[in-house]
């Protein structure tokens, strides 16, 4: 066999390869191409980050970062200091001439008489003409803002000339300054933020990636803010060259003297303390009244202003200012954008997917006010009272309480309703007492409860007494703490529903108040319903400092159905949708319904919205309650349930119907795996030996030590009845046992 080589030939150097040649020009065109982009990116890039730099230093610049609110709120400031500064000199004057003058006589003492009476003079007219001087108007806010500007723009030559200096006096401090260059250029460059958006460019639109857009693009933002409903009134020309504060005030001023909360005459003496701003889904001003003008002659005229503004009174809240600078001439003005700013869906309470909750700190979520601010009310050492027409959201509001507290395990609950029914059912796994209904012997049982309730608070606090001496800094403030409370020493809610009921099945009742006389004859009696509401109101009284709590709920706010007696006692007061003023202040108060509460004004479509007065110098809120619905507060409360048997807290009744549930949970198991074997062995009666086999063979866990005395006893209990004879069955003639039907017919009285 015959094998040819050939050795390869080599390429000579003149010959080129020309698709090797199209594949080169190809990637160097692509390369060229990517530099190409890459460079157009970067310059755009450079372009956008220096509209944003010049944009960003010119609106500081020019001061628009800084808003005619906080331009008036500085002016005040500053005008206050300076008032209250020369009002301190001139009384140091007065006391250094009083007390020359106690010494002098004749022409020296003349004179020093008229020196200070001029000086007591100069402070009278300073406090007459405070409002006038505090008083803050467009062109005031003109020189305020060229005096920022101007500060600014000094600051900037002062600071260049400090590092020119420094530069010829350290050379090396340039080199440093290289450094700090780049830096600057990078956080002036950053993306516009939403802030900046509305604050610091107001003049330049912004695209959603934080970048300036050209100012062709940009909308018009000069206008001042001034609300539709101001607009409206038609008074002013809003094109006129002077300041957006000074025209929105006018207008309103305007429309407070339709409303008759001032005169025409007192239209000089009305302003605001600062200027109409938004606020949330609507806008807020706070009003200055004429001197002797009390803000609650605003708050009763609600509707007449609401009439002027030409809005439905739902949209307007009115509420006393509780500020630094507050007084009783000065209240705060908010006015939604639309008529339901709370809106018509139910929003579900965090505390549904809380697997625990802290009662103490996290204390209980309520809702959101028309603003979209959350809010969050703290009962521990207070008592709440609810009241407000049927079906609009009272229970929901006691639910929410007794939710945070059923997820805490130190927190002990007594439940007393008026009527039975589902509302208050899950509870009882987990209340102490719970008590449903308003007969007579109902009645007495909760007067019981009531009077065992205050004597064991009391008992605690002879222990907490006893404690304080032993160990001060385990009960500060002689109250329980958190500590305490995992010892056994936790809070009690006392959770009363339906009061009017109760109250008026009270007063069907005679209870005795000493026995038995002697010598014969009726005992002395009391009306149970005196004894109920002194019961109550001594409850929250006594209790409060050893944890106890209230919640108590009416729907038919009158003076039976809310006693005085017990709501002047309840810090916290809550009120739903009612008719009339007079409703209102039977649950909140005349102070709250004064100070601008006005649940009676709420309409139809407010359901779930609720007025709620703290008691603190707050005032009172309106929000929209969060909503836990029965399946989902059932399931809380078993959570609940599960927390107390881990902390060895669960007592009282629901440890009794735990029990009892128990009970009948083995008795339904049992008639449902006898009907299982049955059908599995296909025969519709058994023996009761071979009814035991089955068992067994079925779940020998569960049923393989059964004997047949066992399984007839448990079946009697189980309202099976006794055996039966079958006839023929198993070799047998006429055996005792048991048949399907008679076990079926007890498993279906068990309710499942």
């Amino acid at each position: 066999m015959t094998i040819e080589t050939t050795r390869p030939v080599a390429p000579e150097d003149d010959v080129i390869d020309v698709e090797e040649v199209g594949r080169l020009d190809q990637l160097k065109t692509a390369a060229k191409a990517r530099t190409v982009r890459a460079t157009a990116h970067a310059r755009v890039a450079m372009a956008r980050q220096r509209e944003v730099v010049f944009a960003r230093v010119g609106a500081w610049f020019a001061t628009t970062d800084v808003t005619d609110a906080r331009l008036a709120q500085e002016i005040e400031t500053k005008r206050r200091k300076t008032q209250q500064q020369g009002e301190t000199e001139l009384r140091a004057r007065i006391r250094v001439l009083r007390e020359k003058l106690r010494h002098a006589e004749g022409d020296q003492a003349t004179g020093l008489a008229i020196e200070l009476a001029g000086a007591e003079s100069q402070i009278q007219l300073r406090q007459d003409d405070d409002a006038d001087r505090f008083k803050v108007t467009g062109r005031d806010l003109g020189r305020a803002r060229w005096g920022k500007k101007a500060g600014r723009l000094g600051a900037v030559a002062l600071g260049g000339f400090a590092y020119l200096n420094g530069v010829a006096a350290e050379p090396l401090l340039a080199l440093a300054s290289l450094g700090a260059g780049p830096l600057a250029w990078w956080y002036l460059s950053r993306p516009v933020t939403e802030d900046e958006k509305q604050a610091v460019i107001p003049a330049q639109a912004v695209g959603h990636d934080g970048a300036v857009l050209p100012a062709a693009e940009a909308p018009d933002t000069g206008t001042p803010f001034v609300p539709d409903a101001l607009a409206a009134m038609g008074r002013v020309s809003l094109i006129k060259p002077e300041s957006g504060r000074v025209q929105g005030e006018k207008d309103l001023v305007t429309a407070l003297i339709k409303a008759g909360i001032v005169s025409e005459a007192q239209r000089d003496e009305t302003h605001l303390a600062g200027v109409i701003q938004p606020s949330g889904p609507g806008w807020t001003a706070t009003v200055e009244l004429p001197r002797g003008t009390k803000a609650s002659v605003a708050v009763s005229r609600v509707e007449d202003l609401a009439s002027a503004l030409r809005i439905k009174k739902s949209r307007i809240e009115i509420s006393a200012d509780t500020s630094d600078d507050g007084h009783e001439g000065r209240f705060v003005l908010w006015v939604a954008n639309e008529d339901n700013p709370y809106g018509n869906g139910k929003h579900p309470s965090e505390l549904i997917a809380a697997p625990v909750w802290d009662f103490w700190q996290q204390g209980v979520p309520l809702g959101a006010d028309a603003r979209r601010d959350r809010h969050t009310m703290h009962l521990l050492w207070s008592s709440l009272m609810i009241g407000g027409l049927m079906g609009y959201g009272k229970s929901y509001l006691a639910r929410l309480v007794a939710a945070a507290a059923a997820l805490d395990p130190t927190v002990r609950i007594i439940v007393l309703t008026g009527k039975t029914g589902p509302d208050w059912a899950p509870l009882r796994h987990i209340a102490h007492q719970w008590i449903a209904g308003a007969t007579p012997d109902i009645i007495r049982r909760v007067l019981g409860v009531m009077e065992q309730t205050i004597g064991e608070m009391q008992d605690r606090g002879t222990e907490l007494d006893r404690l304080y001496e032993e160990d001060p800094a385990a009960v500060p403030e002689g109250k329980i703490t958190p500590e305490l409370a995992k010892k056994g020493m936790g809070p009690v809610l006392l959770v009363v529903d339906e009061l009017q009921e109760l109250l008026d099945g009270a007063a069907l009742v005679q209870v005795a108040i000493e026995d038995e006389p002697e010598g014969g004859g009726r005992p002395k009696t009391r009306s149970g319903r005196d004894l109920m509401v002194e019961a109550f109101a001594r409850y929250v009284r006594v209790t409060r400092f050893v944890g106890g709590m209230g919640v108590f709920i009416t729907q038919r706010p009158s003076a039976d159905s809310v006693p005085t007696k017990l709501r002047e006692v309840c810090a916290k007061r809550a009120s739903y949708r009612v008719k009339g003023d007079k409703s209102s202040k039977m649950v909140l108060g005349d102070d709250a319904v004064d100070a601008g509460a006005a649940p009676h004004l709420l309409g139809e479509a407010s359901k779930g919205v609720v007025v709620l007065d703290q008691g603190s110098e707050q005032g009172h809120v309106t929000l929209k309650a969060d909503v836990i619905d029965l399946p989902e507060f059932r399931d809380i409360c078993l959570r609940g349930r599960d927390l107390r048997i881990t902390a060895g807290t669960l007592t009282g009744d629901a440890a009794e119907y735990g029990k009892e549930d128990a009970a009948a949970a083995a008795v339904r198991l049992l008639l449902a795996d006898c009907l299982t074997v049955l059908d599995q062995a296909g025969v519709d009666r058994a023996r009761t030996e071979r009814l035991v086999e089955l068992l067994a063979e079925h779940h020998p866990g569960r049923y393989g030590d059964l004997t047949r005395p066992q399984l007839q006893a448990r079946l009697r209990d189980a309202a099976a009845g006794t055996t039966r004879k079958l006839g023929a069955i198993d070799g047998m003639a006429n055996p005792n046992g048991y048949t399907r039907e008679q076990i079926a017919e007890a498993h279906g009285k068990t309710g499942k």
